[in-house]
């Protein structure tokens, strides 16, 4: 049996997770390069795959048409939204998907960025290095409103995390949220106009699907404070960056802090990429030493089971 490996953590923390494979006579294709695999390059090494594990490659129909050996798809991560999802099913392949292993490391991130954003970290160091000594002054998130919609795994742990700045937590989810769930996080369920328009900071953890798709844009910008922060670890096609672009030209909210885009890397001469109110980290909210080596291993026990036990659980 063969499983192929194109997310590049699996060089540096999957050391024990590979030799898992070894021990088990499963030969194992894992991405060296330090760089994403080309489509071209993934589908060659995929076409007589028993299991993938992969990061954001995109997994269509076409591509597993051509992988007939096909069994398991791992993704590195939670969202799954490269993957023909309905296509796998059809031809019988599990998929699965790392829950938990990166909570904590994207939670982090999202607080980092709300930190960036009301201390002015960013330009005040940026200053510093062109040779410019400017005392920006900042706000405290003492006292301030996070709204947060999806209140899955990370958007819990991210609640736990501000409690202790004395934040107030305004949550909302399309799903019911359990009521001893609430009560332990400490935050209040309010309604979707309600957290748009009461929310110093508004973070998003919902996946990308049809229902989703700029969940975010020019109606409920207008909605927000003009002294909001809209925050996004989720996906790119969660805001409607256009709209995203006036809001933030015309005052419309304070500013955006984002680890995802709707196309990554984005291209050239991105208007939005020259705003100062605009900050852009390259989709690495889940990469942390500690995570990958979750992920690596969790990734790693999903394959083999399936492989190894096999199973009709979907």
């Amino acid at each position: 049996m063969k499983v192929v490996i194109t997310p590049r953590g699996f060089a540096n923390y999957g050391e024990k997770a590979l030799k898992q494979f070894d021990a088990n006579g499963i030969d194992v294709d894992f991405n060296q390069t330090g760089l994403p695999y080309s489509a071209d390059v993934l589908l060659e090494k995929s076409k007589d795959a028993d299991g993938l594990i992969v990061g954001v490659d995109t997994i269509d129909k076409d591509f597993l048409d051509a992988c007939p050996n096909l069994k398991v798809i791992c993704k590195f991560g939670v969202g799954t939204d490269n993957i023909d999802l309905e296509y796998a099913a059809e031809k019988n392949i599990f998929i699965g998907k790392t829950l938990g292993t990166n909570t904590n490391a994207v939670a982090e991130h999202v607080l980092s960025l709300m930190f960036m954003d009301a201390k002015n970290l960013f330009s005040s160091a940026k200053q510093v290095k062109e040779g410019n000594w400017i005392k920006e002054t900042g706000r405290e998130l003492k006292g301030k409103t996070l709204g947060i919609i999806g209140f899955g795994a990370i958007g819990q742990r991210l609640a736990k995390q501000v409690s202790g700045l004395g934040m107030e937590v305004l949550v909302y989810d399309v799903i019911e949220i359990d009521k001893k769930i609430k009560e332990e996080s400490k935050v209040k369920e309010v309604s979707y106009d309600e957290i748009l328009q009461d929310s110093d900071y508004l973070s998003l953890h919902v996946p990308l699907n049809s229902s989703t798709k700029n969940l975010i844009s020019g109606y409920e910008l207008k909605k927000m404070k003009s002294t909001a922060c809209l925050v996004n670890s989720a996906r790119g096609g969660v805001v409607n960056e256009e709209a995203l672009l006036n809001a933030l030209k015309n005052g419309i909210i304070r500013s955006a802090m984002f680890d995802v885009f709707s196309q990554e890397p984005p291209v050239e001469n991105i208007e939005l990429l020259k705003l100062d109110q605009f900050i852009l980290t390259p989709h690495t909210a889940s990469r942390t030493e500690e995570s990958e080596q979750r992920t690596c291993h969790l990734a790693t026990s999903i394959v083999m089971e399936k492989l190894l036990v096999g199973g009709d659980e979907k």
